[in-house]
């Protein structure tokens, strides 16, 4: 799901970059300053960045619209069961596929096509976030290392920063 937040957020800040282009050449700074805007959730704003934010979310402004269309796909992970997540997926895929933004068009091909690893995360609510992180930890153990003498003295290394020992020394009950 993290994976999913960083490609639609990248995709509008693609559609807000491009637009601001425009709109500065033509001496207008609305979109100027506004990049974490568009990426943070509303829920996590203060009242007055919220009012702020919802002036330019109203506005007619094509990133407004990559931005309705992120937080729409994300609602799609709220979904319990599949049928009604297959459902709001596919009314989003045509929204997305319709909105004459390239950088949404290209995500919701991208969706599309990973759709059925996607719904997984429907079905069984689990990620492999936990892996990816263990196997990030066991690179950065191989690289840190550069190398080591043999297979063994590897293992032990993985063992030894993944392991999740507790090294502090215990001081005894007096």
């Amino acid at each position: 799901m993290f994976y999913n937040t960083v490609v639609l957020g990248d995709a509008v800040d693609k559609v807000r970059r491009k637009e601001n282009k425009i709109l500065r050449a033509a001496g207008d700074d609305t979109l100027v300053g506004t990049r974490y805007d568009w990426l943070r959730h509303p829920a996590r704003m203060e009242p007055k960045d919220r009012r702020a934010f919802a002036t330019l979310r109203d506005s007619g402004l094509k990133t407004a619209r990559a931005w309705a269309l992120k937080e729409t796909m994300m609602a799609f992970f709220d979904y319990r069961y599949e049928r009604p997540a297959r459902k709001h997926f596919r009314w989003w895929h045509n929204w997305a596929a319709r909105s004459r933004l390239q950088p949404m068009i290209e995500v919701g091909r991208m969706l599309k096509r990973r759709f059925g690893n996607i719904v997984t995360y429907i079905r069984h609510r689990i990620t492999n976030a936990t892996s990816e992180s263990l196997n990030a930890k066991i690179q950065w153990v191989k690289y840190t290392a550069r190398g080591f003498r043999n297979k063994q003295n590897f293992i032990h290394a993985i063992y030894f920063h993944c392991g999740g020992l507790n090294l502090a020394p215990s001081h005894p009950s007096h």
